[in-house]
């Protein structure tokens, strides 16, 4: 019987480069992470695909999700819905495989309740004029929204507190490093390990 996998779960503020360490970790050859593909009602953005970056959904086709229990979590951030779908999750994690979910603040919340034993890793900005920086550097989003996207962001750093750990991305390469040393070390732990030898011992 595998031991079960890992649901590790990625967030913190919109434009902290949570989507740029995860590419980067993905690129990595000796990741072996199943991603698990966000369900969104927000545009694409240029060059993201459907079914790889997300899966871009109408607000009809996501409200229908909502009302089947198709979504482990689910959260509207700004005047879009963003979701994680429960099905390849619960599966992925029965085949012994880590789950990598990247998403907003408010969805890890509803997976800290859903999923208490999970892995929660807080992706941080080295300051607020940094993490402002990377978002007008998009180029994507009108002063408004990017004045609404630095107060959610204050409002987010603020529920830290909700996770077993923070990465600060100041450099993608060394967040990649920090996060899969935290993977390793939560591999590592007793209440994990010590079944497997408590099964060895019964069978001496």
């Amino acid at each position: 019987m595998n031991e079960r996998g890992l649901l590790i779960v990625l967030s913190g503020p919109s434009g902290v480069g949570k989507g740029t360490v995860r590419q980067a970790l993905f690129a990595q050859e000796d990741t072996k992470f199943e991603y698990s593909i966000s369900v969104t009602t927000r545009k694409p953005r240029e060059g993201e695909r459907d079914g790889v970056d997300y899966f871009f959904k109408t607000r009809e086709e996501f409200e229908e999700m909502i009302e089947n229990n198709k979504l482990l979590e689910w959260a509207e951030y700004v005047g879009n819905y963003y979701g994680t779908p429960v099905d390849y999750v619960e599966k992925t994690l029965q085949e012994g495989k880590d789950v990598f979910l990247e998403i907003e603040v408010q969805g890890a919340l509803q997976v800290r309740k859903a999923f208490p034993e999970g892995l929660f890793i807080f992706l941080a900005p080295p300051s607020l004029a940094e993490l402002k920086n990377r978002i007008v550097t998009r180029g994507t989003e009108t002063e408004a929204l990017i004045e609404n996207r630095m107060k959610a962001a204050k409002e987010e750093i603020e529920l830290m507190d909700a996770y077993d750990y923070v990465v600060e991305n100041d450099s993608i390469e060394l967040a990649c490093e920090k996060i899969k040393a935290i993977v390793l070390a939560e591999h590592l732990r007793r209440d994990r390990v010590a079944p497997r030898y408590k099964k060895m011992l019964e069978v001496e």
